[in-house]
């Protein structure tokens, strides 16, 4: 194992798809998770990406504070992901304060239930100002998909997925995006410090194979 781990190196097939579409079978991943609803830039969003790093980091800083939790490795954080959805009306694109979503962060797989209970509470005692109330540890058991690369900006990505969308209708797979199983996105470049086209993005739709 290299001095750190770094997992978009190590699961390429999850992290750094070729910009064409492939299917992916993606295995449970434990994920520190935060639901919400509105715009990608307001307030609520801010705050739970927020509180996603603040615990993230806190796991990872915890061998500085003789807190190492067992099994405990160095690692690279792994890149912001979100699944996107809507009201039971479906997800209007346009209609961006109704838009739900989870943003979330993969963690390590040392990070159990109780480690992750005492970074919540370090986070309550260190940052009093990061509300890190609604984030919870959870497996997510996402199963088979197609995802591609996009590069460009996010506002660009409809053309994307509808190069998804043909691939799905011309493999025997059967679209299952919707409320339960989500529009999901990881995010490797920080639209703070990268031009938009130059952004890239992984974008993923849950699918099933038809009966034949």
């Amino acid at each position: 194992m290299p001095d750190k781990l770094d997992y978009k190196k190590e699961y390429k097939d999850l992290y750094l798809p070729k910009a064409k579409p492939m299917l992916v079978d993606v295995p449970p991943i434990n994920f520190i998770m935060v639901d919400g609803k509105g715009a990608p830039g307001g307030a609520e969003y801010q705050g739970a990406v927020g509180a996603l790093y603040a615990l993230t980091f806190t796991i990872k800083m915890s061998k500085m504070g003789g807190m190492q939790p067992e099994g405990y490795f160095e690692y690279v954080v792994p890149p912001l992901e979100g699944l996107w959805y809507g009201s039971e009306e479906g997800f209007d694109l346009e209609r961006r304060d109704e838009w739900r979503w989870i943003s979330m962060i993969r963690q390590p797989e040392f990070v159990t239930p109780d480690v992750f209970g005492w970074a919540v509470e370090e986070c309550r005692r260190k940052k009093p100002d990061v509300d890190v109330s609604k984030a919870r540890l959870e497996t997510f058991r996402e199963g088979l998909c197609v995802q591609m690369m996009h590069i460009g900006p996010y506002s660009g990505e409809a053309e994307t997925i509808k190069k998804l969308h043909r691939y799905i209708g011309e493999n025997g797979l059967e679209n299952m995006t919707g409320n339960e199983r989500k529009h999901h996105e990881i995010y490797l470049g920080d639209p703070r410090r990268t031009a938009p086209e130059r952004l890239r993005t992984v974008l993923r739709l849950p699918v099933e194979r038809k009966e034949a």
